[in-house]
């Protein structure tokens, strides 16, 4: 296995502690003698408990050792992927005969024989996950979407027969889906870890779609309408969903992903205090193959917050352009984002600021820099009981109208009001008692 892991080119950074990386350094131990019976048995089982740990965590099944290559070759961001992302694979590129030598490793790995090594070390781990039986559902899975596309790539990669086969099976992926965990995954956080900048799928990102908002539908087209220019590479603006809490803001900006996760769209959610690092985000991801939105969830500052001045510059750009590929969308219960106060107004205080307008001017030009806003109002009552209407119906609830409104408005009076948000919740209390 070493032997032939040590011919990789392209796909040779697989990192100091991989599983792979570390089977090779076990497998060469166990052909030069240089370590006992039983310390290769333990290194080897502490290896398999970590393809177990991935298989668990990914809803691997029936071959986790292919499902494992397949997720190397996925996840392994190089200038031949990254170029395959952007523009596909170039025939006649230079580039492709050293993706097909790394590609013929892979296949030779994919058909790699256990038997010696498991009869000589009496063990019989390696048959045990090539042919394997999960026990978790996979559609309870939180990395659903990444199991599926790994499995199902995996299962076609088992039956390539040619280097050229193998390389269009591969490349195809990238070019659809991408490579890394920006190909992997639709939705992210940040994190920074030792002063570095680290992106972390949400594997349980919720699965709303536009249609299962009910109505709201201006609003809706009006969002669906600037993304999808985005999309396409026409001109967008960023956005500013605001208006009543419970009307479905942040439902909509969810759903338009995974209405366009297909298109290549994908979100990364930013947290107010976590602004200032908003442009080293950016330059991770400005030239990568996908549109990304920067999702900011109930936007709005106090007076003595100041995070909205990194917010600011990052939307009027520097020197720097805002890179194409990424718009900002936001939600607020407010139309003006930050927190005006009357001394503000006052252009005579003598407490440092003699100019007190301008502090108006900077704090009323934040909500203006979202080329697109859209208000969200709270329905009105005979809008809310249609709401629940149609959410009953959906759910196969069966009580008529009349009691089911009756109820509904029972419901509402103490619990927050007409809101498609109380509706939902309404309808998720039948659903609960009923027998």
């Amino acid at each position: 296995m070493y032997k032939e892991v040590s011919k990789l080119l392209l796909y040779s950074n697989l990192g100091p502690d991989s599983i792979l990386t570390n089977l090779c350094d076990i497998f060469k131990s166990f052909e030069e003698k240089s370590e006992d019976k039983d310390t290769l048995v333990h290194k080897i089982y502490v290896e398999m408990k970590r393809l177990l740990d991935l298989a668990t965590q990914y809803g691997f099944d029936t071959n986790l050792w292919h499902n494992y290559l397949t997720f190397l070759l996925i996840t392994n961001e190089n200038s031949f992927t990254l170029t395959c992302e952007r523009q596909g694979a170039t025939d006649g590129g230079s580039v492709n005969a050293f993706a097909k030598n790394d590609f013929s490793v892979f296949m030779r790995l994919f058909r790699f024989d256990f038997a010696p090594i498991e009869k000589a070390l009496g063990i019989d781990c390696f048959s045990v996950i090539t042919n394997y039986k999960a026990i978790a559902k996979r559609e309870k899975l939180y990395n659903k979407n990444v199991s599926e596309k790994v499995q199902t790539l995996s299962k076609n990669l088992a039956n390539a027969k040619t280097e050229d086969e193998f390389f269009a099976l591969v490349t195809e992926l990238y070019k659809n889906y991408g490579v890394g965990m920006f190909g992997l995954n639709p939705a992210f956080r940040i994190k920074t870890v030792n002063g570095n900048l680290e992106f972390c799928p949400i594997n349980n990102a919720d699965k709303i779609r536009l249609s299962d908002l009910v109505g709201y539908e201006y609003q809706k087209k009006q969002l669906t309408d600037n993304t999808k220019a985005f999309i396409d590479g026409k001109p967008a603006n960023n956005a500013l969903l605001y208006g009543d809490s419970g009307t479905g803001k942040s439902s909509s900006i969810k759903a338009v992903l995974n209405e366009y996760y297909d298109s290549g769209l994908r979100m990364i959610e930013i947290y107010k205090h976590q602004f200032s690092e908003l442009s080293a985000v950016i330059s991770h991801i400005k030239n990568r193959n996908y549109r990304f939105i920067i999702y900011i969830d109930d936007l709005s500052f106090e007076d003595h917050e100041i995070e909205y001045k990194f917010l600011k510059a990052v939307i009027e750009g520097g020197v720097e352009s805002k890179p194409e590929n990424i718009l900002i969308y936001a939600t607020s219960n407010r139309r003006h984002l930050i927190k005006e106060t009357w001394n503000d107004r006052n252009d005579m205080e003598h407490n440092g600021e003699i100019h007190r307008s301008d502090t108006i001017e900077e704090k009323l030009s934040l909500s203006s820099r979202f080329g697109v806003l859209i208000n969200y109002s709270s329905p009105d009552k005979q809008e809310f009981n249609e709401i629940v209407k149609t959410l009953a119906r959906r759910e196969g609830i069966t009580l008529d109208d009349e009691t089911l409104c009756h109820e509904a408005n029972k419901w509402e009076m103490r619990h927050g009001g007409v809101s498609g948000r109380t509706a939902r919740q309404f309808i998720n209390y039948l659903l609960g008692v009923e027998e």
